[in-house]
C-alpha cells in the first residue's frame, strides 16, 4: 500500500510507513482525520437525520459544517470553549446546545470504532525483528492518543474532568507488516510481483466484521483460460498473504474492500515463514477481489501445467463478500493438488481423545457443511468432565489421508482453526473466544467465528485413524453409530454425500454432493472414485472402524441432544 489513508466499505486503512502521527496534533490536522470527519458526516445525513438537520441549519453545506466541526475538535485540544468562540464566533452554533454537541462527538466517535481499522508498515529489510516491535509500540501509542483526544473534548466541554473511563480500543484493530521480497514468478504473473507480502499480522480481537453476504453458493467450477495471465494488480489496492494450506504454499492476493477475509485467513491457514516463498514458486494462486467489469459473480479455478500452479480467481463484487469464498476455493485447489498426487482429501473433521479409562482414538467425522462435523467436536468438548481426560483437534473442517513410509494410511489437516457457526457452539465457549476471535455479522443468522484451534505441525504429524465415520444428520434412529462390514456397504453411503440443508449455504431440504466434498472431488471426479476406492480397500484391509454417525443435527429439536447422544454411544463404543 503506498497511499497515506484509505476509508471505505466499512474499513480504514493507515499507512504507517507513508505517516505515522505521533502526537495530538499531528492526527487533528491529518488528511486522514479530514476523511474520517467528511464520512461522518454524510452518514448522519443518511441514518441520523435529526442531529444532521439541527447541525446543518447554521452551516448550509456539509464542506463548512465538516470543516468546522474538524476545526473546533482541533482547537478545543489546546484551548476552552468561550477561547474558541472568541476566536471566531462561527463555531458558537456548535457549542448553544453543549448536549447535543457531545452527542455529536459521541457518534463520531462511535463511528470510527464501529469501522475496520487496520495499519500497514512497510517493512525496509526483510527478517527486522525490530520492525514488529515498532509496529506494536506505534498501534499502543495511536490508540492512547486518540483516546485522549476524546476525553479532553469531552471534559472541556462538559467544563470538569471524568472519574469514569471506558477504556474501550480507539486505536487499530489489526496491524500489518509487509515486506518486498523476489519469489520464482513466472513470467505470466509479472503483473503481481509488485505486491509485497504479509510478513507479520497483529490482532486486537475480538474483531468484528459486517459483510455484504452471509452465505455461499454453487461450486467453483474449471476454467479453460488462465485468468491472471498479463494480469496487473495495483499495489494501493492489493495485499498478499503467503498461506500453508496442509503440506502446499499458496499465495493469496485480496483487495483492501475485502481485509477482513485476509485478516481472518491468520486465524485458519499457517502464515507462511520468508524462508518459505524467497525465490520459489508456489503451488497455487488465489486473486480475490480483481475488478474485471463484470457485475456478476465469478468464481473458477484454472490449470496452469505448464508451471504447475493451479490458479483461483473471484472478482470484485458484493456476492463475494463472505469469507467462505476465501476458506472454500483455498480448500478447492488444495484437494484438486492433493488428488493429483494420489492422496485423498476429506471434508470432515477429525480428534484425537483418550477417555477417562486410558483408551484412546483418532476418530474421523466426514459431512458437507451442516452435517454435524463442528457440532460433534463441540459435543466432545461439552461432555469432556463426564468422559474425557484429554481431547486434542487434528482438524476442523478439511484434511486428507496418505499413504505413510510403510504404507499405511496415515490423515493430515490443512487448517490450524475452524471457521465456525456460533450458533452451534456452547455460549460459554462461544464468549470465551472474545479474546482471539475473528466475528462476521454476529447479528445474523449462520453468525460465523474464526478461531484458532491447533499448530501447524499438529496437523502436518501424521496420524493414524481408528475410526472414520460418515456424519449424518437427516435420520433420526435409536442407534447413533452403524458400522459397516465391507466397503460395498460403506462406498455408496460415503459417494452419495447425503444431507439436509441448515443454512450454511443457499441450498435447502436433502441435498447431495459427490463424497461430500463440492471442493475438488466434485469437479474431478473420476479421478476422485478411483482414490475413494484404492484408501476405503486399505482402510478395511487395515481394520479400520468404518461406519455411520447419526449427529441428528437437521432434526428440529436435536440439535444439541442429537450429537451428544451420538457421542456418548462413540465413547461407549471405545471403551469396549
Amino acid at each position: 500500500m503506498v497511499q497515506e489513508f484509505a476509508l471505505g466499505r466499512g474499513k480504514a486503512i493507515i499507512n504507517f510507513s507513508s505517516k505515522f502521527c505521533d502526537n495530538r496534533r499531528k492526527i487533528l490536522t491529518s488528511y486522514a482525520f479530514a476523511r474520517v470527519v467528511e464520512f461522518f458526516i454524510l452518514f448522519l445525513k443518511r441514518d441520523n437525520q435529526i442531529i444532521y438537520e439541527q447541525l446543518i441549519s447554521d452551516y448550509k453545506t456539509d464542506d463548512n459544517l465538516t470543516s468546522s466541526l474538524m476545526e473546533a475538535i482541533r482547537f478545543l485540544s489546546v484551548m476552552e470553549v468561550e477561547e474558541l468562540i472568541e476566536v471566531n464566533n462561527k463555531y458558537a452554533a456548535l457549542f448553544k446546545d453543549k448536549d447535543l454537541f457531545l452527542e455529536v462527538i459521541e457518534l463520531l466517535y462511535e463511528y470510527w470504532r464501529k469501522l475496520e481499522r487496520i495499519a500497514v508498515v512497510q517493512n525496509p529489510r526483510v527478517g527486522n525483528g525490530m520492525q514488529n516491535v515498532r509496529l506494536i509500540q506505534a498501534y499502543q501509542l495511536f490508540n492512547e492518543l486518540l483516546q485522549s483526544i476524546d476525553r479532553r473534548t469531552r471534559n472541556v466541554v462538559n467544563g470538569y474532568i471524568s472519574n469514569v473511563y471506558l477504556q474501550a480500543t480507539a486505536g487499530v484493530n489489526a496491524g500489518l507488516i509487509m515486506d518486498h521480497v523476489s519469489w520464482n514468478c513466472p513470467i505470466e504473473y509479472k503483473g503481481l510481483e509488485g505486491i509485497p507480502f504479509i510478513s507479520t499480522i497483529v490482532i486486537n480481537p475480538p474483531y468484528v466484521s459486517y459483510t455484504k453476504r452471509n452465505t455461499r453458493d454453487g461450486i467453483f467450477e474449471e476454467h479453460k483460460i488462465n485468468p491472471l495471465s498479463n494480469l496487473v494488480l495495483n499495489e494501493d489496492e492489493f495485499f498478499l498473504y503467503p498461506a500453508k494450506v496442509g503440506n502446499l504454499l499458496a499465495f493469496v492476493y485480496f483487495h483492501k474492500d475485502f481485509m477482513c477475509h485476509g485478516i481472518g485467513l491468520s486465524n485458519l491457514f499457517e502464515l507462511a515463514k520468508t524462508e518459505d516463498y524467497v525465490g520459489k514458486k508456489p503451488d497455487m494462486i488465489y486473486v480475490f477481489g480483481y475488478n474485471d467489469g463484470h457485475d456478476e459473480k465469478r468464481t473458477f479455478y484454472y490449470k496452469d501445467h505448464k508451471n504447475d500452479i493451479l490458479i483461483g480467481y473471484a472478482n470484485y463484487c458484493d456476492d463475494i463478500d463472505y469469507f467462505g469464498y476465501m476458506k472454500k476455493m483455498l480448500l478447492t485447489l488444495h484437494n484438486i493438488k492433493q488428488m493429483e498426487r494420489g492422496n485423498l482429501p476429506i471434508h470432515g473433521a477429525m480428534v484425537n481423545i483418550t477417555l477417562k479409562s486410558g483408551l484412546t482414538a483418532n476418530i474421523v467425522i466426514m459431512g458437507d457443511s451442516g452435517a454435524g462435523k463442528s457440532e460433534s467436536l463441540e459435543a466432545f468438548r461439552t461432555l469432556n468432565e463426564k468422559y474425557i481426560r484429554h481431547m486434542r483437534v487434528i482438524f476442523d473442517d478439511m484434511g486428507y489421508l496418505s499413504r505413510g513410509a510403510d504404507g499405511k494410511i496415515l490423515a493430515y489437516g490443512t487448517e490450524i482453526g475452524a471457521f465456525v457457526r456460533t450458533d452451534d457452539l456452547d455460549p460459554m465457549y462461544a464468549f470465551a473466544q472474545l479474546d482471539r476471535g475473528i466475528y462476521t455479522n454476529p447479528d445474523k443468522i449462520n453468525a460465523r467465528v474464526t478461531i484458532p484451534i491447533t499448530t501447524y505441525e499438529v496437523i502436518m504429524r501424521g496420524h493414524r485413524v481408528d475410526y472414520f465415520l460418515y456424519a449424518n444428520n437427516y435420520e433420526d434412529v435409536e442407534t447413533k453409530i452403524k458400522l459397516f462390514a465391507n466397503m460395498d456397504e460403506a462406498v455408496p453411503v460415503f459417494e452419495a454425500g447425503a444431507r439436509k440443508a441448515k443454512g450454511t449455504t443457499s441450498e435447502k431440504g436433502l441435498v447431495k454432493s459427490y463424497f461430500a466434498n463440492p471442493f475438488g472431488p466434485v469437479q474431478e471426479r473420476p479421478l476422485a472414485e478411483k482414490l475413494v476406492r484404492e484408501y476405503f480397500a486399505e482402510l478395511f484391509n487395515e481394520g479400520i472402524k468404518v461406519g455411520e454417525i447419526h449427529t441428528s443435527l437437521a432434526i428440529p429439536e436435536k440439535t444439541k441432544e442429537g450429537p451428544r447422544a451420538a457421542a456418548e454411544e462413540l465413547f461407549s463404543m471405545i471403551n469396549e
